[in-house]
């Protein structure tokens, strides 16, 4: 692979677009993804990002310049899927099948699978593999959708709300298996969900989606140093105010203010002052003044 190739980027937008009749699921969106990241995507329902992920799989039609992996979803998707691996938030899988038979199908339809990989993921779980997807428990469905999509040496991984329907204990073994035995340098992964405090630590970027736009596309550690949360000394909210913070709240009874981009020495003479997660900056940035 040359470094040209190397350096571009896995997913290139440039004013994407996507409507419905009249509505405009996506609002002429522009972002880079590069290799070897996890990227969350982030956004309230409806604002956009299956949307947007369907346009990176070539799921649907779009308008505007869309690259992934070097080709063009809407007219390669064929060679697209050669690989990408997807779970969407709802776990397909035929119910007729055994599990073994969902495993043989795999391995003789998609030349990247390891059904050593597979066997190691599902020997974590209580899946017995004489039994048929129909007799499976959701979670029971979904822990065997992922343990599949693992096993393929995919250089592009979406996952679209992956663990919906996972008791806590398995959502986080799977983001730790995520880390440590799948990602690497090589690979991408994108994720969409609504647990942002259980991926927050994997993430090495973040999109922000409001109503169709990118409203934030930031890497991880250059967005924590970006928002700070100030509690307010009584007294001081007026001298607070003039620092135009993003959002508003209280605390115990004091004023709390987010700010974005703002001297920190000037904020530590108003109070109190703590970094945020990224719930926290998720919220200022959909519900701060001016958004």
């Amino acid at each position: 692979m040359t470094d040209t190739a190397l350096d571009a980027p896995v997913v290139k937008a440039r004013n994407l677009s996507k409507r419905f009749g009249k509505f405009r699921a996506l609002k002429g969106v522009s972002f880079d993804i590069p290799l070897g990241r996890i990227v969350g995507v982030i956004g309230a329902n409806g604002a956009g990002k299956t949307t947007l992920l369907n346009a990176v799989l070539g799921l649907s039609s779009y308008e505007g310049e869309l690259s992934v992996l070097g080709l063009d979803p809407s007219r390669q998707r064929s060679a697209l899927m050669k690989d990408t691996c997807f779970i969407s938030d709802i776990a397909t899988l035929p119910k007729w099948m055994k599990v073994v038979e969902v495993l043989d199908y795999v391995g003789a339809v998609h030349p990247k699978f390891n059904r050593e990989k597979a066997m190691t993921f599902l020997s974590r779980t209580k899946i017995p593999q004489d039994r048929k997807i129909r007799a499976l428990s959701k979670g029971m469905i979904v822990q065997l959708h992922l343990a599949i999509v693992m096993s393929i040496d995919a250089k592009l991984l979406v996952l679209d709300e992956p663990t919906l329907g996972l008791d806590i204990i398995f959502r986080k073994q799977f983001y730790q298996s995520l880390l440590e035995e799948y990602f690497d340098e090589n690979r991408t992964v994108i994720i969409t969900t609504h647990q942002v405090e259980e991926i927050e630590h994997i993430l090495t970027d973040v999109i922000f989606i409001k109503d169709g736009d990118v409203l934030l596309n930031a890497d991880m550690e250059e967005l924590k140093e970006q928002f700070i949360e100030v509690l307010v000394t009584p007294g001081k909210e007026k001298e607070a105010m003039a620092l135009e913070p993003i959002s508003k709240g209280s605390t115990f009874g004091k004023s709390t203010f987010v700010y974005k981009n703002t001297d920190r020495k000037a904020l530590a003479k108003l109070g109190e002052t703590r970094r945020l997660g990224l719930a926290d900056i998720f919220v200022a940035s959909m519900t701060g003044e001016g958004q």
